[in-house]
């Protein structure tokens, strides 16, 4: 523990020796794992705190399970009111998590999983003793103390717990330390929890960009300023038949147009997917052999809306890959549409003869004379065609997105330059959005660190120094720190005596 400098004044300790003896004696308490229902315990029934109503600092009395009523509850290991929490099982990152009770419903014991600690609040302040416990040198110190054999399955003993340090400022000093930090975390929470709501907001700024585009309105100005002249269904229909007469493409991707009411201008062509597609097909329908290198095989899931990712991605040999390409060739600007699980991200093919896929994801190889790959992206992407994929999919238990659904999407189809217009202030709203995203993120890595520093100037002293200077009466002589240890001491010194007394009137009367 020398590692430790303590602010002048305060004292170093092991945790045990600043614990108030529980109902039974004991410094610690364990709860009690019974199997208990899945169901949440109603107000008048009791329950077993589950693992997570610890959380770092503030407590969840909610996240309980029922005990059976065939089962008696351990009054002794009810959650009280100032009761000190800790869980000592589970994965890395949740055992050792603190957190004091404020306040909570009754009819609430503690699991395995966890420690209760009390304090004898005359000398000690128990939320000082959990804003201590927090900081990430304790955390660091807890973190020592943890085994097991896998990082998913760690605990921590009471034998180790018991020698956790702790820095042990007088009482007085405790609770302006405590209230300070309430003050100041309170603060650190709110702007985080306002920053916490940015990513929702731009979410749903960017579906906002998205429906304007695909209904025109982002444009309409531009519109009336520039009266572009708008390919005609007879146009496409001509190009179509020719191609499907020279067999160039197939029969099945006829011009139609679309019943579909989404609202766009009425000199937009409203037409089905298929009627400016070259080919709609989806990827290999048996399972290919995989290797552990080579060319890049997608599914569903390495289809996210905007790009590829390769982070989770199957290999097959170049063998493999030039027979699946046969049937499915994707090549840069193509579009790729995720077709099961989540399905409907959509995105564009970033290089020529990189890919294979397997059926979970579909390639749409468009017409580039009517329609823009990036146009035809952000309008599959939009909230309109989004609940257009959702009601195509819902013919399974398992949502799947199948060739002929994809076919009959609807497409609102402007002319090429107002596609190019909606492209470009699409991506301009969407960079102004990247920005506060990017500025966002920085802010949240900022408060997510104050909380530490703030921690740590508590614990150096550093809140209370003016305090001190103004108040030497309150930090020296029977108010000292030095002073509560013996408080401590002679309560314990006490409570011995009485039990030993009690222990010899005892074997008197046998």
């Amino acid at each position: 523990m020398s590692a430790f400098n303590c602010p002048e004044g305060w004292v170093l300790v092991e945790i045990e020796s600043v614990l108030a003896a529980q109902s039974d004696g004991k410094f610690v308490h364990q709860g009690w794992s019974p199997q208990c229902d899945r169901e949440s315990a109603a107000e008048n029934e009791w329950g077993v705190l589950k693992t997570t109503a610890i959380q770092d600092g503030f407590y969840l009395d909610y996240e309980n399970k029922r005990l059976p009523k065939d089962k008696e509850p351990k009054h002794r290991i009810e959650v009280k009111k100032g009761d000190l929490l800790i869980t000592n099982a589970g994965p890395r990152n949740r055992c050792g998590v603190i957190c004091y009770v404020k306040n909570t419903r009754s009819k609430l014991m503690l699991s395995g999983k966890m420690y209760r600690l009390r304090f004898p609040e005359e000398v000690i302040c128990p939320e000082y003793i959990e804003s201590w416990l927090r900081t990430s040198l304790i955390q660091k110190e807890l973190d020592d103390r943890k085994t097991g054999i896998s990082e998913s399955g760690l605990n921590m003993t009471q034998a180790r717990f018991l020698t956790l340090p702790i820095m042990l400022a007088p009482l007085a000093e405790q609770k302006v330390i405590a209230d300070d930090l309430d003050t100041l975390l309170a603060k650190v929470e709110t702007t985080k929890a306002r920053l916490d709501r940015i990513p929702n907001i731009l979410k749903n700024f960017r579906q906002s960009v998205l429906a304007a585009a695909v209904s025109g309105k982002l444009t309409e100005e531009w519109r009336e300023r520039n009266n572009p002249i708008n390919v005609t269904f007879n146009h496409i229909n001509d190009v179509k038949q020719a191609l499907i007469k020279s067999k160039v493409i197939k029969k099945d991707l006829d011009v139609v147009k679309s019943e579909s009411a989404i609202g766009s201008p009425n000199d937009w062509l409203n037409l089905k997917l298929k009627s400016i597609a070259s080919k709609i097909t989806d990827g290999e329908h048996k399972t290919p052999k995989r290797e552990d290198t080579g060319r890049y095989l997608l599914s569903a899931r390495n289809v996210q809306d905007g790009y590829i990712s390769t982070s989770n991605v199957d290999f097959v040999g170049e063998g493999e890959f030039q027979k699946l390409r046969k049937r499915c060739d994707p090549n840069k600007g193509d579009i790729l549409i995720s077709c099961s699980g989540s399905v409907g991200r959509v995105c564009l093919v970033d290089e020529d003869d990189k890919y294979v896929m397997v059926r979970s994801a579909a390639l749409v190889k468009f017409m580039d004379e009517f329609i823009q790959g990036k146009y035809l992206m952000y309008y599959l992407q939009s909230p309109v065609s989004q609940k257009d994929i959702e009601e195509s999919s819902k013919s399974t238990a398992q949502a799947n997105l199948f060739l002929g659904p994809i076919k009959d999407l609807t497409v609102a189809l402007p002319s090429l330059s107002e596609q190019t217009e909606i492209v470009r202030r699409v991506e301009e709203l969407f960079a102004f959005a990247d920005t506060i995203e990017q500025k966002t993120n920085a802010a949240l890595e900022r408060v997510n660190n104050l909380t530490q520093s703030i921690l740590a100037k508590a614990f150096r002293g550093e809140l209370t120094a003016e305090w001190r200077a103004a108040n030497p009466d309150l930090i020296t002589g029977d108010n000292s720190a030095e002073a509560l240890l013996e408080k401590i001491k002679a309560e314990r010194d006490a409570i011995k005596k009485q039990t030993k007394k009690k222990t010899q009137v005892k074997k008197a009367k046998v």
